[in-house]
């Protein structure tokens, strides 16, 4: 059996150095915040490029409270995409605020600018690209649009840790940006975890404030706030694991160039990525006609396969009082249909990707 992901080999790497990481926190006494988050919120800072990084207990929490930042409330609305997790969605509902999608391009299957554009009225106030499977969005055209509306840019980035255009780190590039470190992403906790990195003083500050109570004081309330915060566990192992996240992606990127060279000719689409960016593979996913076929055949030949994501946010039941109808997004509904992600983890071998790639040949 080839599977989709395996966590236990990455942790069987590193066990030492994340057994000796949860050691110290429980020796500590300090569970929720404290030194080990603030060692990792500078660390993952001075990754992405930014001057700040505020940890907190999802990605999810993350994007509200960013949101919330932006001052988006009641009246508002947020341009994002259909083709994501429903997390992105969520989160604008959160803050009171209407999402309002515009369709992907079709080759990247990443929101498209000119759609981003059409979509933009009077109350837009904020416009949430995501970086879908660690491929960057087209921030030089989001962030046009931007300008030119005076709204901000929110970057969901929870599948691209490390992703950069022209050499600048996603999460940078916007007026903040959003990671999840949801256990199955490319930095991953041993539990929940999600940062709000930026440039902007004024936001960290609010972002701090509001993942803990409001508080900046102790039981000094000075907004309605939230308990989002990350716990020192947490923090403690995405300190160990970031050392070596640049060696895990450029794993993850060899092995989807092999992915690459072994499906050339093969009947399936590989989306596109943009000339200057680089993509850090969350998913190595394909578009193909006939997906449940291949992926009974995949199953058959002992092959794991995952699905990002089979629906789209606007034909979801539980979003369905947003209004949208089958057809309004015609390029995302027709990549939810097709895409199949592949196994792909920086454990992986090659030979068990020309294993994967010629079970899909076959199929």
């Amino acid at each position: 059996m080839i599977p989709y992901l395996d966590l236990r080999a990455q942790y069987h790497s590193i066990q030492g150095e994340v057994d000796a990481a949860v050691s110290r926190v429980l020796e500590s006494g300090h569970y929720i915040l404290g030194e080990e988050v603030a060692a990792f919120e500078e660390a993952f800072a001075a990754y992405c490029g930014t001057r700040y990084a505020a940890a907190v207990n999802t990605g999810t929490s993350a994007l509200h409270l960013a949101l919330l930042a932006a001052g988006i409330g009641p009246g508002d609305e947020v341009i994002t995409t259909p083709l994501t997790f429903v997390a992105t969605v969520a989160a604008i509902l959160y803050t009171g605020a209407k999402p309002v999608f515009a369709d992907v391009d079709p080759k990247t299957l990443n929101i498209e600018p000119r759609k981003a554009r059409a979509a933009v009225t009077s109350r837009t106030k904020a416009l949430v690209p995501v970086h879908l499977h660690g491929k960057p969005a087209d921030m030089e055209g989001l962030l046009r649009i931007a300008e030119e509306n005076q709204i901000k840019v929110i970057e969901d980035a929870a599948q691209a840790h490390g992703a950069e255009i022209n050499a600048k780190r996603v999460g940078g590039l916007g007026w903040a940006g959003c990671f999840s470190f949801y256990p199955g992403k490319n930095l991953g906790a041993y539990g929940e975890g999600g940062a709000v990195v930026t440039n902007q003083p004024e936001v960290d500050k609010k972002v701090r404030l509001l993942r803990d109570w409001g508080a900046e004081k102790r039981y000094h309330h000075d907004f309605k706030g939230f308990n989002y915060r990350m716990d020192a566990f947490q923090g403690s192992i995405l300190r160990v694991k970031l050392k070596y996240l640049e060696k895990w992606t450029e794993a993850r990127r060899a092995l989807a160039l092999r992915y690459d060279e072994k499906l050339k000719g093969a009947p399936l689409q590989i989306p596109r990525t943009p000339g200057g960016a680089r993509h850090v593979y969350h998913a190595y996913a394909v578009l193909v006609e006939e997906r449940e076929r291949l992926q009974k055949h995949l199953s058959d030949k002992g092959v794991q396969t995952n699905i990002h994501y089979p629906i789209p946010v606007h034909l979801q039941k539980a979003y369905e009082d947003l209004g949208y109808k089958g057809g309004d997004f015609p390029a995302a509904e027709d990549a939810c249909r097709k895409l199949l992600s592949l196994p792909l983890y920086p454990e992986m071998t090659t030979a068990q990707v020309d294993e994967v790639a010629e079970a899909v040949r076959q199929g």
